[in-house]
């Protein structure tokens, strides 16, 4: 789904008043799921998750640590739900599987490391332990199958947790109160009051960095007008990073969080950037679906891959390392 508006403003209106009963009882119970013990494995297991329901920036920050760790000598295998498609695995993914079948984010993934789904995170991470010395999951915070080393949580500091209530009253998926304790460290994307209130009261460290576009394609937008596609939690994110890069954003079409386009879709699109004189532009998780419904229909979009770049990567790198091999 695409999150609500009313989720992200901090002053809880009617609608998130109305479906707070609601919300606490979900809050409860991923609360309760949360303290079961997990499994332990054979090789150590990094968590990046987050606290809400939406895009944080889970995918690019798990991309950066692989990078970074591999400096160290780790070698990294990715562990996903592979939400949205259809397979339920455990299976290695490529950068060529099809994205109806594993969704969108691990395709990304593996074009970086080797990559597994697994609706049973469990069973996935088994296999994956096979392939490498260390397991990177793509979400799965809250998920108690398993016993993770380092759990980190993922925060966009321009929206924080919202309103601070559970779904479907708010973004959050437990009460913060209930997540600090199952958190390790948070990665804190970007600048923004609301991330710095979290920051201020955080009882754990907090490493800073910030989400941008790749420079190379990023050059060839510039002074561009173009119509953008985005099939992801928070639209207005790509918005944000084409304007950033001097794009200007004439149309903007937003759909539903990994949003599986069919063939009439993606034809009006085409048709209506042509119309329109408008370069036609979109993120690497929606350009990796449209891939799978036609290939040469994806070519006429422009693709504006997103990278995490922390503050401080050395510093970073070394507290994950010396937590993964409890060294001070």
């Amino acid at each position: 789904m695409r999150s609500p508006g009313f989720w992200w403003k901090p002053r809880r209106g009617g609608r998130a008043c109305l479906l707070s009963p609601l919300g606490f009882i979900y809050g409860q119970v991923t609360t309760h799921r949360m303290r079961q013990q997990g499994q332990k494995l054979d090789c150590p297991v990094i968590c990046v998750g987050n606290w809400t329901a939406g895009g944080a920036g889970k995918t690019p920050v798990a991309l950066a640590l692989s990078s970074l760790l591999r400096e160290k000598d780790w070698q990294p295998v990715f562990l996903s739900r592979g939400y949205g498609g259809a397979e339920c695995g455990p299976l290695q993914i490529t950068p060529k599987s099809d994205a109806n079948q594993c969704g969108d984010e691990p395709l990304l993934l593996a074009r970086e490391a080797p990559t597994f789904i697994a609706k049973d995170r469990l069973a996935g991470a088994l296999e994956a332990c096979q392939h490498g010395n260390l397991i990177i999951m793509d979400d799965g915070l809250q998920n108690p199958a398993l016993e993770k080393n380092i759990r980190l949580a993922v925060v966009d500091a321009r929206v924080g947790i919202g309103n601070g209530l559970c779904v479907p009253a708010g973004p959050m998926r437990a009460p913060l109160r209930n997540q600090w304790a199952h958190t390790d460290a948070v990665i804190m994307v970007g600048d923004g009051e609301a991330g710095e209130a979290i920051a201020a009261k955080a009882p754990c460290p907090v490493f800073r960095g910030r989400t941008e576009p790749d420079p190379e394609i990023a050059a060839t937008l510039a002074g561009k007008k173009v119509m953008a596609v985005a099939g992801i939690g928070r639209p207005q994110k790509l918005y944000d990073s084409l304007e950033s890069v001097g794009a200007e954003v004439k149309i903007g079409r937003a759909f539903d969080d990994h949003h599986t386009f069919d063939r009439h879709e993606i034809e009006a699109l085409v048709a209506e950037s042509a119309q329109n004189a408008l370069t036609l532009v979109t993120t690497a998780k929606d350009h990796v679906r449209i891939m799978a419904v036609d290939s040469k229909l994806a070519k006429k979009f422009k693709v504006l891959p997103i990278r995490f770049i922390a503050d401080d990567p050395q510093g970073l790198t070394q507290w994950l390392h010396s937590r993964l091999t409890n060294t001070p």
